[in-house]
């Protein structure tokens, strides 16, 4: 009996609107904004098997079947399947991963907040914000004392400080002692030793199922749109904000109700001075990029230390986005986009007036 061939699949095209910007062959985390990248979510529809391997790449029965679940789920991988290796030395990593997770609390939340560890680490984010960068924060009257609400800060430095002392600025001189989960991305959050601990802490894997859910629980999100992007920012391009992505974050808030708080941070260029960055090597390992500081890597990893250094955090007025368009206008990518750049362009003004008033402060 004779039978019919199934159809071809579509071939997608790097034009072709279903595929991130740059096509295939070079999506990376910190190409396109996988950070709120509900723009690139696979669209529902029936797509057959998945091959258990592809061209030029091996793919074993653990990766295949996560594949397979996000594809069935719609969504697609947001840290790519085939830039994952083995990491070298793993008894070295395994090892670093028992040490951050070394005197874990008995209950842990949902995202894996983890009180004690984060009672434990108190001390030295105090004296990262009051003696190393000097910290001055104004604007905490527009940060929300109830309910959920989003954070949209600027991006930088090869490690997250930024998002650590603005969680700490708002637990300490907030009036209402908030907490804040910021959303991590997955450089960072996959890194050994540094990934468990951001999590226990109160870090969380950047994703828009994972933002949802703090919103609805009335948490306060801090999000990062330049993403990567803004962490691989060269010293030469301090203060310059990338891209905002294709406005996740301005969807997640006309979606959820949540109002929007613009972040301007002043101070982690300086803290982490990045004069290049090498990316054919980090990336055989699963990492964007390996900096490149006045002290690391000559200083192994206590060249990773940040200097020390001034910093700024300024908190704008709320934007009540979903009061202003209501929710379906989610669905309105010109508008959103739109959006994203109104809010990027308003936080790099708030940037350059902090700048302006501190040169003027020298003189």
């Amino acid at each position: 009996m004779a039978h019919d061939d199934p159809p071809d699949a579509p071939e997608l095209g790097d034009d072709d609107p279903a595929v991130p910007d740059g096509g295939w062959s070079d999506a990376w985390p910190g190409d396109e904004d996988v950070f709120l990248g509900e723009e690139a979510s696979v669209p529902p529809g029936d797509y057959g098997s998945i091959p258990s391997t592809m061209p030029g790449h091996d793919i074993d029965d653990v990766e295949l079947r996560e594949l397979e679940r996000r594809i069935e789920s719609h969504r697609t991988p947001v840290y790519p399947l085939d830039a994952r290796r083995s990491m070298p030395m793993q008894f070295v990593w395994r090892r670093w991963r028992q040490l951050a997770m070394m005197g874990r609390s008995d209950v842990v939340d949902d995202f894996g907040r983890d009180p004690r560890a984060t009672a434990r680490w108190e001390p030295l984010l105090e004296l990262l914000y009051t003696r190393w960068f000097r910290v001055e924060t104004s604007g905490l009257e527009h940060v929300p004392g109830r309910g959920a609400a989003l954070l949209v800060a600027n991006h930088a430095g090869s490690l997250p400080y930024d998002s650590a002392m603005i969680v700490h600025a708002i637990r300490r001189d907030h009036p209402s002692r908030r907490d804040v989960r910021p959303l991590i991305e997955d450089a960072i959050f996959h890194l050994p030793w540094l990934g468990p601990l951001v999590n226990r802490i109160g870090g969380v894997r950047a994703s828009p199922d994972n933002a949802e859910r703090l919103l609805e629980r009335g948490e306060l999100v801090a999000v990062f749109p330049e993403g990567v992007k803004g962490m691989g920012k060269l010293f030469r391009d301090r203060y310059r904000l990338q891209r905002f992505g294709r406005g996740g974050f301005v969807k997640l808030a006309l979606r959820s109700g949540a109002p929007l708080v613009p972040v301007a941070v002043v101070g982690a260029e300086e803290a982490q001075p990045m004069l290049g960055k090498i990316t054919w090597f980090a990336r055989s390992v699963g990492i964007p990029y390996v900096p490149i500081t006045p002290l690391f890597p000559w200083l192994g990893p206590a060249g990773l230390l940040p200097l020390p250094s001034k910093w700024t955090l300024r908190f704008g007025e709320p934007i009540d986005l979903a009061k202003q368009y209501g929710p379906e206008a989610a669905d309105d990518r010109l508008l959103v986009n739109r959006l994203a750049d109104q809010v990027r362009a308003q936080i790099q003004q708030m940037v350059d007036d902090i700048r302006t008033q501190r040169r003027s402060a020298f003189r």
